[in-house]
């Protein structure tokens, strides 16, 4: 036990030193990173497209040649009733059509008068029209299985696309979690040592006692909003950590050393840019793997529908076979009517009832298909334009609270330096640090949302992979 017990601990310790590194930061590229490398359900995601790619495989099995081997014999009374031995090769190619070859040996007194006495060799095709030239049936299976392996494809970006979408969220909400945590220490910090220099000047007769009582019940205030920001960063660290397992498939739980990385600087966010609102929609259009799905599920309908139409036709089988003693002398008989062996068979449903009732279900199901990409198509739309409008706003929100911002920390630094001087009073002070750090609070969380929203519209467009 205590043997496993290392082995995880040096497991996680590689983890941490290789993702985070030494300065104990996340940034959120490594957070992506990290669950696109390690998630269970990204595993899962492309677990299925390699089952799909396998049905890909399957599906090939259409053109596997064969071979077989029969025998079967009978004697009774001292007697050889009769002796069939035959091999065959058969190899399937396009459009339907069966090459064939074997050989027969038929002995006894009494074998099926049918057949060819003794050794004989043939060689020849069967096909169906139909279900060959007209429709290639065995083109269209494999056809069916590689537009099937795209479906699972796009199937498994859209549960990463939304996988990371959560993550990126959980990671901004801890970012927001962390600073705002920050902010609070630093707060109830900056109050204990205002609180001490207000209990000496009332101990040397400089400043009343009720001057203590506010001093301390305003360190109690913000202790207990410091102590409800340690649960929310605690909660948004382990939200996080749902996203985080490492190469083994072991969960990893967020160490508390571990920082966001701060790029909250209002410069660097000026800067950012998301293009031109037209091009992101004509890119969403072009490579969602919601619409990239819908095409392919198109596709096998599409192929389905033909399949199922070919069954309008009667189904014709030709065989023909040219026979002779052994295969050094066949091609003499491949140009004759002679030494051959040929059949015909023809089969049609009368009523046709199931072919109709089958195309039709079909074709509710490309109507039904058709109707999804119409509502896709807007839903993609109107959410590129949602993130979009919804980052440029939270641009202009950031930069006018910036002002507020300094602005309330120029009153509250004016403020301090007159309470220094015996010009103000404890109750303005605290009212001008409490209007400072509510304008920190917000334009943290400003920030935050600006950079979840740039991940939303990379998740709208269908990159977020």
């Amino acid at each position: 036990m205590k043997t496993k017990f290392l082995i995880l601990t040096i497991l996680i310790a590689i983890f941490c030193g290789n993702v985070f590194g030494q300065d104990k930061m996340l940034s959120m590229d490594n957070t992506i990173d990290i669950v696109r490398k390690y998630h269970p359900i990204v595993k899962q995601a492309y677990l299925q497209n390699e089952i799909a790619k396998n049905e890909l495989l399957s599906s090939k099995s259409v053109f596997d040649p064969s071979f077989q081997i029969s025998t079967d014999e009978k004697n009774y009374d001292n007697k050889l009733y009769y002796k069939y031995t035959s091999t065959e090769l058969k190899i399937p190619i396009w459009y339907g059509i069966d090459l064939k070859a074997g050989t027969e040996n038929n002995i006894g007194d009494r074998i099926d008068p049918t057949l060819t006495n003794n050794q004989s060799a043939f060689i020849g095709l069967s096909m169906d029209p139909f279900r060959g030239i007209i429709i290639d049936k065995r083109n269209s299976i494999v056809k069916q299985a590689k537009y099937f392996v795209e479906l699972t494809k796009n199937e498994q970006l859209i549960v990463v696309n939304d996988l990371l979408l959560d993550a990126t969220n959980a990671y901004w909400n801890w970012a927001n979690a962390f600073y705002n945590n920050a902010i609070l220490k630093k707060s109830v910090q900056n109050n204990r040592e205002r609180f001490e220099i207000i209990k000496r000047s009332f101990l040397s007769g400089d400043r009343a006692s009720i001057d203590t009582t506010e001093a301390l019940t305003q360190i109690q205030t913000f202790e207990i909003m410091q102590a409800q920001s340690e649960m929310d960063l605690q909660k948004a660290r382990l939200e996080l950590s749902n996203y985080f397992w490492t190469e083994n498939g072991l969960p990893f739980e967020l160490d508390e050393k571990i920082k966001p990385i701060n790029n909250f600087d209002l410069s660097s966010i000026n800067t950012l840019e998301l293009g031109k609102l037209e091009e992101l929609v004509n890119q969403a259009f072009q490579i969602h793997p919601k619409l990239k799905m819908i095409e392919s599920k198109a596709n096998i309908l599409d192929i389905e529908k033909r399949l199922k139409a070919i069954e309008f036709f009667p189904a014709l089988k030709l065989n023909y076979n040219a026979l002779e003693n052994n295969f050094s002398n066949i091609y003499n008989s491949l140009n004759t009517t002679n030494n051959v062996k040929y059949g015909v068979t023809l089969q049609m449903p009368i009523f046709q009832r199931k072919v109709k009732g089958e195309i039709a279900k079909t074709k509710n199901k490309i109507e039904d298909l058709n109707w999804d990409k119409k509502y896709f198509t807007l839903e993609i739309e109107n959410k590129v334009k949602s993130s979009f409008v919804e980052f440029y706003a939270l641009k202009q929100q950031i930069k006018k609270n910036e002002d507020i911002l300094k602005a309330n920390k120029l009153l509250f630094e004016t403020e301090n330096m007159k309470f220094q001087m015996g010009e103000s009073s404890l109750f303005i002070i605290n009212n001008r640090e409490l209007k400072l750090i509510e304008t920190e609070q917000k334009h943290i969380a400003l920030k935050t949302k600006l950079f979840q929203s740039m991940y939303k519209n990379l998740w709208a467009i269908g990159k977020l992979q």
